[in-house]
């Protein structure tokens, strides 16, 4: 089974390579679903399907050829799904704050509940064997980073908030339908976000696995793009997820001479060979800019020729260890490989058995080792050459450092 996730920043390309690296492994014999992780769905029309046939699916995969399927989630159909008495309550609070009723149901859907309905869908497929590969269209960085996130924010919040939540709402209910209008959570909101966890349960494993999930960064050979798929790779690093490959779209190609395209050539050169500086062992694929839109069957067999040659897409191109555990004296040792970061947007701590690490907005709690958990509360970080070393222990009073 083979999970791979293309990302990038937007426009770059990410659902034209997910749909031509999908029709490839389909053609390879591979049953194989190509399922969108973007708000605003677009892979009915990159298969240039007629979207009255499509609208008849709600939200549920839809055969475009031979062992190739696409699916686009309808939210509302995955409110009822799995969602409704968390969203009932929420539309109930927002209504009784004045809100008009339709108002209410829109601005009751969050941010997150999308990413939880894809993990869910995942989740059984890789469990219950129903492809042979889930190639998966996602959104643009910044939600792609939240979607892999999920499973350990979920865990976390279950762990440490969600009884006490629970055990609040029971003692103060009573009390508050006497004071107040507005409405407190019944014990059916935290069924369901309780039925949710465990049906997530497992995905955060199958997102860590290197030989069944990889990251695909689609990027242009532009300095931008470059600099926001740089910083992709450190998040998906932090998160130990494996990026088995970065492809670059759209360069000029040789064959045009026109002197218009010549700035374009020599900038797409340099930073191509820029990005395989950055990115080395990591292997880079190219594809060359076609002469049309990428649109239908035909186009995106072309653009799987050109990235992936005779190679099986399904292939996990490299395969390399984000971080690890060791012992130096009375420290355990975190070893965390960030390379392209910044020593100054690294900030490390621990709390309890976790050790936070925060580059930038983005934060991942580790959990440590239970033979870290005895020893002492100091914290030491050292960072050099693309490597963040935390050493945890020493003296019993709790700290924080960053070299």
């Amino acid at each position: 089974m083979r999970v791979i996730l293309f990302v990038g920043k937007g426009g770059v390309g990410k659902t034209s390579m997910a749909a031509a690296t999908a029709l490839r492994a389909a053609r390879l014999g591979y049953r194989t679903l190509i399922l969108s992780l973007d708000i605003a769905h677009n892979l009915s029309d990159i298969f240039d399907l007629d979207r009255s046939l499509f609208d008849t699916a709600s939200g549920k995969p839809v055969k475009v050829a031979d062992n190739l399927w696409i699916q686009e989630l309808d939210m509302h159909r995955e409110l009822q799904r799995n969602w409704r008495e968390v969203h009932s309550y929420l539309s109930l609070l927002l209504n009784t704050t004045g809100l008009d009723h339709v108002l209410a149901e829109e601005l009751a859907i969050l941010p997150g509940m999308e990413e939880v309905s894809a993990l869910l869908w995942i989740n059984a497929y890789v469990k219950n064997k129903t492809f042979d590969a889930l190639i998966l269209d996602c959104a643009p960085t910044g939600e792609s980073i939240r979607f892999i996130s999920i499973p350990t924010a979920l865990e976390w919040y279950i762990k440490k908030i969600f009884k006490l939540e629970r055990n609040i709402a029971r003692v103060v209910r009573p009390i508050a339908r006497h004071v107040s209008d507005i409405p407190m959570p019944e014990e059916a909101y935290f069924d369901n976000i309780e039925r949710l966890f465990v049906k997530l349960q497992g995905s955060a494993e199958i997102l860590t696995d290197p030989m069944v999930t990889s990251v695909r960064l689609v990027a242009n050979p532009e300095k931008i793009v470059l600099k926001e798929t740089l910083r992709a790779f450190m998040y998906f690093y932090l998160y130990k997820v494996n990026v088995d490959a970065v492809i670059l779209n759209r360069l000029i190609p040789a064959s045009i001479i026109d002197g218009y395209f010549l700035s374009w050539k020599e900038s797409h050169a340099r930073y191509t060979l820029r990005a395989r500086e950055y990115f080395d062992p990591i292997p880079i694929f190219t594809a060359d800019l076609l002469s049309d839109e990428v649109v239908g069957i035909k186009s995106l067999e072309t653009l799987g020729d050109l990235v992936y040659g005779g190679r099986n897409p399904l292939t996990v191109f490299y395969c390399g260890s984000p971080f690890e555990f060791s012992k130096e004296g009375d420290y355990t040792v975190v070893r965390i490989n960030m390379p392209f970061a910044d020593k100054k947007d690294i900030e490390v701590y621990r709390v309890g058995d976790e050790l936070v690490v925060k580059l930038g907005a983005c934060r991942r709690n580790i959990p440590l080792p239970r033979s870290s958990l005895g020893t002492g509360g100091e914290v030491k970080a050292r960072f050099r050459d693309g490597r963040l070393e935390v050493l945890i222990g020493g003296r019993e009073d709790g700290g924080r450092s960053k070299e």
